[in-house]
């Protein structure tokens, strides 16, 4: 099966489209649980411009506390299943996932919409400009940027702009297989790029909901988790081009 979708798709570009169900078996909690809290908080307490200027020590914990539950978990088979596919054809991964499993899975091509909980970035007016790799798991309000603000997370909270979602729709749009994959297409602006996609473009989804999903007729739909549904992806591409 693998031999096959390398002999016909060695050229073409996939592009997988991730969100938190593609981390859920790494032991990462998904966004919002079903009582509106996040990790025991008010997501307006930790996850908006107003909660920094409230409180930035309280933000700054939280997301300590994240990025060491993430940096204590490995990546799980759907990760590692698709870094794989880089031998055989032009990968490209656009995440909604702030973790770095992807990148620790092996794949080199990894867009992130909401940022990356490793990196810290100025909390002035020059947010975009640089990126500060944070060494371990801890950033405290000590850490500044060369003109003198607080460190902040590199993550897009609820009410600000999504730097990387033009680049995410060019990507987008010259897949020739997307696979979306752990996202209900519930978050927004994100839940958009599909419409990136070409109408030539082999589409697939797959989330455990994927039959209640409203997405495009062209979309063939996979219920089930991640690491099952990548195997099923793959059955699928095989009789597409045998």
């Amino acid at each position: 099966m693998i031999r096959l979708f390398l002999y016909h798709y060695s050229m073409k570009k996939v592009v997988v489209f991730s969100g938190a169900g593609m981390s859920a078996e790494s032991g990462i909690q998904t966004f919002r649980d079903s009582d509106g809290l996040w990790e025991q908080h008010r997501v307006e307490d930790v996850a908006t411009p107003e909660a920094w200027r409230t409180d930035p020590d309280l933000v700054t914990k939280f997301y300590n506390e994240r990025r060491k539950r993430i940096l204590e978990s490995v990546p799980n088979a759907a990760h590692r299943e698709i870094s794989e596919l880089e031998k055989l054809a032009d990968v490209h991964i656009v995440t909604q996932n702030i973790d770095d499993l992807h990148e620790r899975a092996g794949s080199s091509n990894v867009l992130h919409l909401h940022g990356n909980i490793r990196f810290a970035k100025s909390s002035g007016p020059n947010q975009e400009r640089e990126y500060f790799e944070i060494d371990g798991w801890e950033l405290t309000h000590n850490d500044l940027c060369p003109d003198g603000h607080r460190l902040r997370p590199h993550v897009v909270w609820f009410g600000e702009a999504v730097p990387a979602y033009e680049d995410a729709a060019e990507v987008l749009s010259k897949a020739d297989i997307l696979i979306v994959i752990g996202t209900s297409l519930q978050v927004h602006p994100a839940a958009g790029l599909i419409h990136y996609a070409s109408m030539a473009t082999h589409k697939y989804i797959i989330d455990p909901n994927a039959n209640n999903l409203s997405v495009s007729n062209d979309f063939i739909k996979i219920a089930g988790g991640a690491s099952e549904g990548i195997d099923q992806v793959m059955r699928e591409i095989q009789k597409i081009v045998s």
